[in-house]
């Protein structure tokens, strides 16, 4: 019993180190998209790297977390998010925080709510195959072997 609990509390800390190395990878991916294009490019592959932190995010919080869960909660923040934009709120603190910018924007753009879309998918994903990797394939929809023949 305490051997499970041991192997589940190791399980949990492995999760978190890696949806924290993910985090820092999707923030280098994104500043260095920034770095790199302009246009519709930098700004809509953003929003999908956007989300895809907020998942990693939701995962480095909740290690035992569905990756579909994951991928919902960080869809539903980054729309509010975007709805928030409705209001003046965020143009106000985006004018005071370069920080308040990066995270909550200041104008509304639909397109956007697209691109979140795109980011929870992709997150989705790769979190799943994560996931399934770490059970050893337990779940992952593959047949089982067929039995042996009988000699």
């Amino acid at each position: 019993m305490t051997e499970n609990r041991d192997r589940a509390a190791a399980d949990r800390v492995r999760t978190r180190l890696a949806a924290a190395a993910a985090a820092l990878v999707v923030v280098g991916a994104g500043l260095g998209l920034r770095a790199v294009t302009t246009g519709s490019v930098a700004k809509y592959g953003g929003d999908a790297l956007y989300t895809v932190l907020l998942l990693s995010l939701v995962v480095l919080v909740a290690p035992r977390v569905s990756p579909l869960r994951a991928a919902g909660s960080a869809l539903a923040v980054s729309c509010m998010v975007e709805f928030l934009q409705l209001s003046s709120v965020p143009a106000d603190l985006s004018r005071r925080s370069t920080v308040a910018r990066l995270v909550l924007g200041s104008t509304f753009n639909p397109p956007d709510l697209l691109w979140y879309s795109v980011g929870a998918a992709a997150g989705w994903l790769v979190h799943t195959a994560a996931v399934r990797s770490r059970r050893g394939g337990r779940g992952s929809g593959k047949l089982p072997p067929p039995p042996c023949p009988s000699a």
